[in-house]
This record gives structure tokens, C-alpha cells and sequence, in this order.
């Protein structure tokens, strides 16, 4: 859960909510064939520190006050799509949220050919 202090009070909002922002944004860019699953591993230990199962390839977490998101993706043409993504994602994120993203790691789980 990312809290948000405004002067109107804490704002909280859950991994589940930002998982499917992100992912919603992701799966808009073009290239985008499919979003990939992170290692057994790296899912077990984001279900345990956050109380609930990521989005299929994504994860967001927070440092010093901005989010750090991390998608694994499967798709095409890899030089555009990790632009086009980052920037799509970013946007998004911070218009929904009114927070700032300090990061975005995009991990190309595996090229699908045309």
C-alpha cells in the first residue's frame, strides 16, 4: 500500500490499484504482445512484503516519496516498445495519482516475432 499526505488528509492506495494502472497503460503501447510473470521466486517475495500477489509482470514500490515500477514484457520491435512504454506508464501513472515516478525498469521477458 503507497500513502499520500495532502492537506485534506492520507490518501492510501493499494498494489492491486497501481499493478492494473500500470498494466493498462502497458498493454496500450504498440509492440506490446503480452505482459510477462516475474520468477517464481520474485513473486513469492512481493506477496509477502506487500499482503497480496502482483499484477502478472508488474510490480510498484515506493522510494523516498516516489515509485519505482518494475514490468516484465513480451513483444516486438524492443527499442521502441521500452521508450514508448516508459513514457506512456510515467504519464499515466502520475496524472491518475499525483505522484512522482523516480524509475521504471522494463525486463523483455521474450521478442515475438512478426
Amino acid at each position: 500500500m503507497i500513502t499520500r499526505v495532502n492537506p485534506l488528509g492520507h490518501i492510501s492506495l493499494t498494489n492491486d490499484y497501481f499493478s492494473g494502472l500500470v498494466a493498462e497503460a502497458a498493454k496500450n503501447c504498440y509492440g506490446i504482445a503480452a505482459m510477462g510473470q516475474s520468477s517464481a521466486a520474485s513473486t513469492v517475495r512481493e506477496a509477502l512484503r506487500n499482503g497480496s500477489l502482483p499484477e502478472k509482470g508488474v510490480t510498484v514500490s515506493q522510494q523516498e516519496g516516489r515509485l519505482v515500477i518494475t514490468l516484465h514484457i513480451k513483444g516486438l520491435n524492443i527499442a521502441s516498445i521500452t521508450q514508448s512504454i516508459t513514457h506512456r506508464v510515467k504519464d499515466e501513472v502520475e496524472h491518475a495519482t499525483g505522484l512522482k515516478v523516480a524509475r521504471i525498469d522494463v525486463f523483455v521477458d521474450d521478442i515475438i516475432d512478426e
